[in-house]
């Protein structure tokens, strides 16, 4: 291939001298590119720029969702990476052979000194990188009138992992436009919410009355709370500042109740154990040894929804089921259960599951004193909301047997961890990463909701508050209100 009339023939060195070119061409070098493979992928360092010598390559950019999608086709001739001169950089899209296919490289060192010493290169690569300019600002401009265009209303959904979105997206009517913002919502990210009419918001968002008030202000009349709690929620201020909330008051609860048992069976029988020591080829089942459910007494604090399936699933077991409630499901007590007082329930069970909802008076339901009157060796599972159990109080607990074992779905500080990755760094929370040292502890990311079923009724009912509300219900008119 002749390489100097490849560059010669393109646009930004084609003004450049004969002697330049002559140089650029002796240290360009050919990269072959298998087709459907990457000459290079999205934040790799860039090194060098490139002119496509034969085939064609497709320019991929990495969407908020993880799904590819492809900027523009470059064939023979064009020029990628002039944007990258000017400094380190990395690569703002992948570049992937749509056929065999070859680059020609030149390294930006090179370039650059080729630049300084050959003044009419050196403006030919300014025109290019003036016309690259001008040619996306005009594709811009044209994306954003079709925005402006588009009379879809707009909800932002805050920190929405890709299995929300997904299930949100498969349910998301004609009428609405969703804009995805991958920070929490808070202090710092409120103002991201400027002129959207509509937040979609989670469990670990924070909705206090400063936030609140950020929202109001920026044009905000609805947040949709895409879960069951609205504990993180300032309702009072809301009201006062004129703001609608909605909730999922139910959308799954045999997700939830389901995942407190599988917590249950897998600390009661150690499986987590026995799956860890097998995958390190240690088949020995000394410290593995577990009890019968059959027989025992299970203690169900809440009997909404969730504790109501959960009760009748311990009763399958052939287990005794305590109850305690305000009001007691009337179902549950027909059927066998025993509706008894808080101490009660704790000095006679030998399981004790929580689901209700935190409030003032809930907050820290399980502390100290409670455990401390508990049947010794109880299994304490919480499925519910973190705040309902001192950890101090059960790490002491944990230390002298008087619990048994507990199953954590939630975790009253939980907001700094859950829902991320943070495998990279130590846990700085003492309090969990304490829990996190006792084999007789399960944690789990507070995923009880986690099943395709709860994913796909909280985003119709979302959904359906959402609609409610563009309808013009307001208040208590919204089916779903949480004032």
């Amino acid at each position: 291939m002749d390489t100097r009339a490849l560059i010669e023939a393109t646009p930004p060195f084609s003004s450049a001298s004969p002697s330049t070119l002559a140089h650029l061409s002796s240290r360009s070098r050919l990269l072959s590119i298998p087709a459907g493979e990457l000459a290079f992928a999205e934040g790799d360092t860039a090194p060098f720029l490139f002119i496509v010598a034969s085939g064609s390559f497709d320019a991929l950019k990495r969407a908020d969702d993880g799904a590819a999608i492809v900027l523009r086709t470059l064939t023979r001739g064009e020029v990628g990476g002039t944007t990258h001169l000017a400094g380190g950089g990395t690569r703002s899209a992948s570049l992937r052979a749509r056929d065999d296919a070859t680059l020609l490289v030149l390294d930006k060192v090179d370039l650059r000194q080729a630049m300084h010493e050959d003044p009419q290169l050196d403006e030919g690569v300014l025109a290019s990188l003036g016309e690259k300019v001008r040619r996306k600002t005009a594709q811009l401009a044209t994306l954003l009138q079709a925005a402006e265009r588009d009379p879809r209303e707009k909800i932002a959904f805050f920190d929405a992992k890709p299995y929300e979105r997904e299930a949100f997206e498969r349910r998301m009517p004609e009428s609405l436009r969703a804009q995805w913002i991958g920070a929490r919502l808070g202090p710092d990210t409120a103002r991201l919410a400027d002129g959207l009419p509509i937040v979609c918001a989670f469990v670990n968002d924070e909705l206090g009355k400063a936030v609140l008030e950020e929202l109001a202000a920026r044009g905000v009349g609805l947040v949709a709370m895409r879960c069951a709690g609205t504990n993180n929620v300032d309702l009072e201020a809301a009201r006062a500042l004129g703001l609608d909330v909605v909730r999922v008051p139910a959308y799954s609860p045999h997700a939830v109740a389901e995942h407190a048992i599988a917590l249950l069976l897998t600390l009661v029988r150690n499986t987590h154990r026995a799956f860890a020591r097998v995958r390190e080829g240690n088949f020995s089942l000394v410290g593995l040894v577990g009890f019968d459910l059959h027989g025992k007494t299970a203690g169900v604090v809440g009997t909404g929804k969730i504790g109501t399936i959960a009760a009748g699933i311990l009763r399958g077991f052939g287990m005794k089921v305590l109850v305690h409630d305000r009001v007691p499901d009337a179902s549950l007590i027909e059927a066998g259960a025993e509706a008894v007082t808080l101490d009660e329930l704790f000095i006679r069970s030998d399981v004790v599951t929580l689901h209700v909802p935190l409030t003032a008076e809930t907050h820290h339901l399980v502390d100290d004193a409670r455990l401390a009157r508990s049947k010794r060796g109880v299994v304490l599972i919480n499925t519910s909301r973190g705040g309902l159990v001192d950890a101090a109080a059960l790490i002491d607990a944990l230390k002298t047997g008087q619990v048994g074992a507990a199953g954590l779905d939630v975790y009253e500080e939980e907001s700094e961890y859950f829902f991320q990755d943070r495998s990279g760094s130590a846990v700085l929370d003492d309090l969990l990463a304490r829990l996190l040292t006792f084999p007789n502890v399960l944690v789990t990311s507070h995923q009880g909701f986690l099943t395709h079923e709860a994913l796909d009724n909280i985003a119709q009912a979302t959904l359906g508050s959402v609609e409610e509300y563009l309808a013009g219900a307001r208040g208590d008119k919204l089916s779903r209100s949480a004032r």
